[in-house]
């Protein structure tokens, strides 16, 4: 089977990978790049599972399944309590959300030293259980890492003033419960698998992004090319509900 997991792993990576590309593109402002490489890293995430899975059945080397899953729990582990409270802090309007989503990066930030940190002095094992990955390591499997984990991740995406990024967050917090209590021992795995697959409904908050930056640039009355209106004529074509905010 882990074959089979391992080709799923890669094939997904493909089309998330297609979406963040598409989700790139469509970004307006710097400040939106970090978020807007949520989906491409997800992907690639996914990409190092493959590996994963081709270590833990045998058709790699040992070393080579080291550095997937090495790679895999750092990103999982370490980064995205970082990643993701930074990402939304970027594209937050001022107020007092901006300044929770502050704090949350702080702490985000702490939580992913303290984890990167753990997970480098102790090594981790990655196992098989039930058809799913158990990534293992005794220094971050506790209450307290999981409950920050959750709050820097989920409670940042759920703080945000944006409908779309908000619905992804309440959606990876319903995922993250029931993987908890249905399988806990995949945890890391599925859930990264999950909020992977969802991460594609990101596209379309970059798509109303991307429309209301070209209708401000109409409204300001500023020299919009006509490439760029053309492409705002072909968005709201698409997208005729985003027409009017």
């Amino acid at each position: 089977m882990d074959i089979y997991f391992s080709v799923l792993n890669f094939t997904l990576s493909g089309a998330i990978g297609l979406v963040g590309i598409f989700t790139l593109r469509k970004v307006s402002t710097p400040k939106e790049v970090l978020f807007a490489l949520l989906p491409l890293l997800f992907a690639l995430h996914q990409f190092t599972e493959g590996f994963v899975w081709l270590g833990v059945g045998g058709y790699i080397g040992h070393r080579a399944l080291e550095i997937a899953s090495g790679i895999f729990i750092y990103y999982a582990q370490g980064l995205l309590p970082f990643i993701i409270p930074l990402a939304i802090w970027f594209i937050e309007k001022d107020g007092y959300k901006k300044k929770l989503l502050g704090i949350l990066t702080v702490l985000g930030f702490f939580l992913a030293v303290y984890t990167m940190y753990a997970l480098s002095n102790i090594p981790s094992t990655v196992t098989v259980v039930n058809n799913a990955l158990f990534y293992n390591n005794p220094s971050t499997a506790n209450i307290y890492d999981a409950l920050l984990y959750i709050l820097t991740t989920c409670g940042a995406l759920m703080l945000s003033s944006s409908i779309s990024i908000s619905l992804f967050g309440f959606l990876n917090l319903i995922g993250l419960t029931i993987i908890f209590l249905l399988r806990p021992y995949g945890f890391t795995s599925l859930w990264c698998l999950y909020a992977a697959v969802i991460s594609g409904l990101l596209y379309f908050y970059f798509i109303e992004r991307r429309i209301k930056f070209l209708q401000n640039l109409k409204e300001k009355k500023e020299n919009i090319s006509e490439k760029m209106q053309l492409e705002l004529d072909r968005l709201l074509e698409k997208h005729p509900n985003l027409r009017k905010f």
